[in-house]
């Protein structure tokens, strides 16, 4: 009984908004991944259900046509899944055949689900042997930024991953915040002086 509450909490944890990303090693499609290796660059690190399944082949596609977009902005793409390196590579290769559609991206084969459990990706409710659609924005210093968590049902929203990683951006560049469904171009806050100088600025 001890031991599953142990197992059950260890799968529950996960990091947090402005809490360092854990690091890792893991293998992928495209090679042996380090997270620690992309400080200086933003990562998104997003996790799917399952190879070959309809929406997370949707998913994909779609994270292949912003890909460029996201490159514009110093970002790397990963993917994770609970699946080996050769499934990974034959549903690649599937997309590519039959959907004309490069995945230009590492996905990492989380077979022994350390990395999904390290982030907290596995969600009992839904799945114990498969990670839900979550998205982690990590910014140049290895801090996570932002997470959004999807079900299983539900894929995910490019131009809000996109909005979300401008946004942070922004707020890096401007010392500003963002209001209800900004987007680039749009108003921003500056947040009030907090000292006298400040206020006299």
């Amino acid at each position: 009984m001890k031991e599953e509450a142990s197992t059950e909490s260890q799968v529950r944890s996960f990091p947090q908004i402005g809490q360092e990303a854990p690091d890792f090693e893991a293998r992928s499609n495209r090679g042996d991944i380090r997270l620690s290796d992309y400080r200086g660059r933003w990562v998104i690190l997003f996790s799917h259900p399952a190879d070959f399944t309809p929406v997370c082949t949707t998913e994909f596609i779609a994270f292949a046509e912003i890909y460029e977009e996201l490159r514009k902005r110093d970002v790397e793409l990963i993917g994770l899944s609970i699946d080996s390196i050769y499934s990974h590579i034959a549903w690649v290769r599937n997309i590519e055949e039959k959907m004309k559609v490069k995945i230009p991206f590492p996905i990492i084969a989380d077979l022994d689900m350390k990395v999904s459990r390290l982030y907290g990706m596995i969600h009992p409710g839904e799945s114990t042997t498969a990670s839900v659609r979550s998205v982690f924005f990590i910014d140049p210093e290895g801090r996570i930024r932002a997470i959004i968590y999807y079900p299983m049902s539900t894929g995910r929203n490019m131009s809000e991953i996109l909005r979300v990683i401008d946004s942070l951006q922004t707020v890096d560049r401007h010392n500003v915040a963002t209001p209800a469904n900004w987007k680039p171009g749009d108003p921003v806050i500056v947040p009030p002086p907090v000292t006298q100088e400040g206020a006299e600025k």
